[in-house]
Formats: structure tokens, C-alpha cells, sequence
């Protein structure tokens, strides 16, 4: 059960872990007692005086909260992350600690399969490289090389929950011959099961990756992986950089194991492999999937009133779940 701020003696504090949207932080200084943890001079002093105050944390998926931070709040009752990713905050030990935890879902769900398949017409297209050819001069040089197709694919999807089944749905309109790796087939799903990320990998031309990342998928996609997509598979990643081997990716790239790729993610962000950054088939986003006006003042809404809802009732709108879809 966890700790309700209804209660009476209840801890009343919010306390922002990271910075947020401003929209978002301007709405949390209006509405609740709020500390912004992140601008303290001393941190770790304020959390020794006035641990017991805080009533919830909310932070971004790309900080969550610490184990550390975790164990200096005694009477913390919800973690509210900004963002559909939680796997930086131990879900686990929450629960065990009686602490909600929530996210975002559904409302950057097309945004990020929009950018999927952008991504993926990019890199099998080369627009990005043909960019850059064009701005260097060169076009009246040679003709840019031709490129792969999209229309027609055999396109793998890893991870078919929300995000992945949204990149399906757009890319039926391709033409595109779909197959899909989850734990378990997803009922109502017609598009052919494959029962491991190396499988799914041997049978597609391009693999796009949307699984949900965590301890549970760190590393899935593996030089096995990379090898079996083969030097004419193409690479989408707009889940987590935790979920590729990124040397063994950085190795596909450079020895032409594989034909290109397009990462929206990355290992250490913002910090990119020098060997990608030197690649003309690898185009490279800045983790920017869910980033635009629309989907981040939804993601705003959201996690404000998962907030509300805890601080007025004691519960989430929207918890996260004990397993990721699929």
C-alpha cells in the first residue's frame, strides 16, 4: 500500500528530480510544495533534513530514480516518470518499498513510429547521405549511387507493444512483408511469429527494434543478431541504446556486416562511437522520437495528472505494469 499523501501527517512534498518541460515545472511550482532536487547546492544535505517530506518523485525516463535516492526518501509513495521509458528507476524495489510508479504511454506512441519509418526510409534510401552529397558539391561530379527500395521489404519488428504494432500498421501501407519476435505470439496479431531476435533477424531485410529496454533486454540485439540480418539488412533502433551490443554494432558498420543503420539511441548518450559518427551509412538522431510540441505537452498532461491523481487520492492513472507488452 502505498504511502497517501491523504492521510492526515502525510509527507505533502513533490520533489523534481531532473529538470522537465517548463511548461510541466512551471505547473508543478503552482500546484504542489515542490523542491527541484537538481538545483540544491547540497543535495544529499537537503535529503538528510527533509527526506521524510516527500510524498513523490517525478523525473524523466532518462534519469528515474536512484537506489540511493530511493532509500533517502522513507516515506516516498509514487515515482511519476516523464516519458514512457522507466527502466533507470528499479520498478522491483519499489514495489517491495510500497511505491507506485508511473509513466507515460500511449500518448508518444506515434510519434515514435512516425520517426521509425522515417528513419528507416532514410537509411535504406540514403536521403540523409544524399543530403550531404548534394551540399558538398558533389552531384555535379557523379551521380549519387542508388539505393535499396522500401516498398516491398521484409521488415522485422522486435517488440510488439504499442509503439511496435503502430511502426506495423504504417508500414502495411509499404507493402511491407512484417514479422514480429515477442515472448509470445500477441493475440489477433496475422503477421508471422518468430520465436527469437536472431530468427526474426535471418528472415527480414531491415529490423526495426521498439522492445521495451531494462536488465530483461540489454544487449538482444547481438553480434548472433547483427550477423544474421547479413551485409543486406539494415538496422532501426528507436527503443534503447541498452538494447543493441553497440561494439558489436560499431563492428557490423565498419566491416559491412551489415548494410546500414539508423539509431535514434545510444549506450552513453549524448555521446556517440567515433566509428558511427565516421560512417555515410549510419544516420544518427539525437534521441529525438517522441520530441515534438504535440507529444511532449501530452507527456506534460500526462504525468501531471498521474501526479494529481497521487496527491489527492493515493493512486496512478497510469501505474506501470509488472511486465512490459510484448
Amino acid at each position: 500500500m502505498p504511502n497517501s499523501p491523504t492521510r492526515p501527517g502525510a509527507p505533502d512534498t513533490v520533489l523534481q528530480v531532473s529538470p522537465l518541460l517548463p511548461a510541466l515545472e512551471s505547473a508543478l511550482g503552482e500546484r504542489f510544495r515542490t523542491v527541484r532536487l537538481f538545483e540544491l547546492p547540497d543535495p544529499d544535505a537537503y535529503l538528510r533534513a527533509h527526506g521524510g517530506e516527500v510524498a513523490a518523485a517525478v523525473t524523466s525516463a532518462r534519469t528515474g530514480v536512484s537506489d540511493a535516492l530511493m532509500d533517502a526518501l522513507p516515506r516516498l509513495g509514487a515515482i511519476v516518470h516523464f516519458g514512457v521509458g522507466h527502466e533507470t528507476t528499479d520498478v522491483v524495489r519499489a514495489r517491495v518499498r510500497g511505491i507506485d510508479v508511473s509513466n507515460t504511454p500511449d500518448v508518444l506512441t506515434d510519434c515514435v513510429a512516425d520517426l521509425a519509418v522515417g528513419a528507416l526510409i532514410d537509411v535504406v534510401r540514403r536521403l540523409s547521405a544524399a543530403d550531404r552529397y548534394v551540399r558538398a558539391g558533389a552531384w555535379g561530379a557523379a551521380p549519387f549511387p542508388l539505393a535499396d527500395r522500401v516498398s516491398g521489404k521484409r521488415v522485422g519488428i522486435l517488440g510488439l507493444g504499442r509503439i511496435g504494432r503502430a511502426v506495423a500498421r504504417r508500414l502495411e501501407g509499404f507493402g511491407a512483408d512484417l514479422a514480429y519476435c515477442t515472448r509470445t505470439p500477441v493475440p489477433g496479431v496475422t503477421h508471422r511469429h518468430l520465436p527469437s531476435a536472431e530468427a526474426l533477424a535471418e528472415a527480414c531485410d531491415a529490423l526495426v527494434v521498439t522492445v521495451a529496454g531494462g536488465r530483461g533486454t540489454r544487449g538482444l540485439v547481438s553480434a548472433k543478431v547483427l550477423d544474421a540480418l547479413g551485409p543486406a539488412g539494415y538496422l532501426v533502433n528507436v527503443a534503447r541504446g541498452s538494447v543493441v551490443d553497440e561494439p558489436a554494432l560499431v563492428a557490423a558498420v565498419t566491416e559491412g556486416r551489415i548494410a546500414g543503420a539508423a539509431l535514434d539511441v545510444f549506450a552513453d548518450e549524448p555521446h556517440v562511437p567515433p566509428a558511427l559518427l565516421a560512417s555515410d551509412r549510419v544516420v544518427l538522431l539525437p534521441h529525438i522520437a517522441s520530441a515534438t510540441h504535440e507529444t511532449r505537452a501530452a507527456m506534460g498532461d500526462l504525468a501531471l495528472r498521474n501526479l494529481q491523481r497521487f496527491m489527492t487520492e493515493g493512486t496512478l492513472l497510469t501505474p506501470v505494469p509488472d511486465r512490459p507488452a510484448h
